[in-house]
């Protein structure tokens, strides 16, 4: 136990609903944990009961029961984690100039190791203790070490900011509701920071595509260039390119902005700065910009327009040239029966999968997924280049790509690259995302049917067609591959009316 537990943290025993390390833990039937309370008052409140995590329907409320393991395992987290305190108190600094110090000490001020959002007050690691172990405190919220605490107090009544006005969009304390702002509409902080949280996401990937818009408008004024090869039109081109590049750099630095914030636990931080990042940044409409050569104006326009039709084409056949050269390295794949999920169904030829309504009577082996609707490919691939489709006629919701052989098949899966996982997928219909670190947006032109999944070993390179428009998806480029690679395949639960309970279907490549 002390070998693992040096690896626990803070993160890890926290409740998706209230935020804080589990109090009474227990487990929904998916799979998913949470405070005993908290999701006892979300099924009290909710017009369905349903995991807040997966959005799984249950027909009948479960019955809850602790989960002693988990709760053993916060127990000692929480030992261990006032044991460090302990052992550590001898080893803590005078703040130096610059660091924030400790409120508490007298004398010698301490180097703050936390600032109480509650107290309004920041606390060196000997006065931080009571707020790990006194029952009172422990719900307390603990940030960063932070000096202008005073700038958490309304400036007009000198109350904490613990609500947030939907009307002026901005924080408040409690007199303020019913004095300046009494006819207005208000949350708790706690609520708002939860959905503007969410919106960062949407706005990363927004902020992204544009980033991709750019990246595509420049390879487009490149290609112009080789086409019309003349020194004011190449000019033009590079300074519509150092445009391009300018707002792409601005756009880079605000995505990681955004996802910092995104990652901020401090409520009144993210709601103060979340106008700003989640305004649209100023860029430039590149739609209808194109180089030309120096012409009158009615020439200048057909150019433009035939310039456009012929990159149309030239696209055209470079995609469809692409697909074609992939599809040479298709395989035959088949489904493994022994990785399969317990909820789905496989056809006996190995090559279409669906989700049942009831959990098959399945031996829980090493190579089986448990809480993942997903299954492998039986086939594995460590060299060379691979290739294969997948037919998803009338789905709504699918994951598809490929994965290393180490992945961890028992617990809850992180969908990315870091984690083994190269997918791309659609959430809903219509909505479409590649699963990197942070999921990324795609904008298709249209709606796929049949998707080719084709990787090159040695390159490092994953790349997702359309196989119906011969159109590019998606590509994972850069990648480093030292372990078997699977063939990854989830066609999800079937919703509430059916209408997602078509069968994934492996189907031969024709060329």
């Amino acid at each position: 136990m002390s070998a693992a537990s040096c690896l626990l943290s803070e993160d890890q025993f926290l409740c998706s609903i209230c935020l804080d390390v589990f109090t009474d833990p227990v487990s929904t039937p998916c799979g998913h944990n949470f405070c005993k309370n908290c999701i006892s008052q979300h099924w009290d409140i909710s017009d369905r009961c349903h995991c807040p995590m997966c959005k799984k329907v249950f027909r009948t409320r479960p019955e809850l029961h602790i989960n002693t393991f988990i709760s053993e395992m916060v127990s000692q987290f929480r030992r261990e984690a006032q044991q460090k305190v302990s052992s550590s108190s001898s080893e803590q600094q005078a703040a130096k100039p610059g660091e924030v110090p400790c409120d508490i000490c007298t004398g010698t001020k301490l180097k703050a190791l936390k600032s109480c959002l509650v107290c309004l007050a920041s606390y060196c690691q000997t006065h931080l203790q009571p707020h790990l172990t006194a029952s009172c405190l422990k719900r307390h919220q603990l940030i960063d070490p932070e000096e202008n605490l005073e700038g958490r107090m309304c400036m007009k009544h000198d109350k904490p900011l613990e609500l947030f006005c939907k009307t002026d969009q901005t924080c408040v304390c409690m007199l303020c509701s019913v004095m300046d702002h009494k006819t207005h509409e208000f949350v708790p902080m706690r609520e708002e920071y939860e959905g503007k949280k969410a919106e960062l996401g949407t706005t990363e990937a927004e902020i992204q595509q544009m980033v991709q818009k750019r990246r595509l408008k420049i390879q487009e004024i490149k290609e112009s260039v080789k086409k019309n090869k003349q020194e004011t039109t190449e000019k033009q081109a590079e300074g519509f390119i150092r445009d391009l590049e300018q707002e792409i750099s601005e756009l880079m630095k605000r995505s990681s902005e955004v996802e910092q914030l995104s990652h901020s636990k401090d409520h009144l931080h993210l709601l103060q700065r979340f106008s700003s990042l989640k305004a649209a940044p100023t860029t430039t409409d590149w739609t209808e910009v194109s180089i030309h050569p120096p012409s009158y104006e009615g020439t200048v326009v057909r150019a433009v327009d035939q310039l456009k039709e012929t990159l149309s084409k030239d696209m055209k056949k470079l995609f469809e040239a692409e697909l074609k050269r992939v599809q040479q390295y298709a395989v035959d794949v088949t489904l493994d029966p022994d990785t399969a999920h317990p909820y789905l169904i496989l056809s006996d030829d190995g090559k279409q999968v669906h989700c049942g309504e009831e959990e098959n009577d399945l031996p829980d082996n090493p190579e089986r997924f448990s809480l993942f609707l997903c299954v492998l490919g039986k086939q594995s691939f460590s060299s060379g280049r691979f290739y294969f489709e997948v037919q998803l006629t009338d789905k709504t919701k699918w994951f598809l790509g490929v994965v290393r052989e180490s992945v961890n098949r028992k617990e809850e899966i992180t969908l990315s690259p870091e984690k083994g996982y190269w997918t791309v997928a659609e959430l809903d219909k219509n909505i479409y995302v590649a699963l990197q670190d942070f999921p990324v947006r795609l904008l298709l032109q249209s709606d796929p049917e049949k998707v080719g999944v084709f990787v090159d070993y040695e390159e490092g390179l994953i790349s997702f067609h359309d196989v119906d428009h011969a159109a590019l998806i998606y590509s994972f480029t850069g990648c480093s591959f030292t372990e078997k690679l699977y063939p990854f395949f989830c066609p999800c639960d079937n919703d509430d009316s059916g209408v997602n309970s078509a069968p994934l279907i492996i189907c031969p490549v024709n060329q």
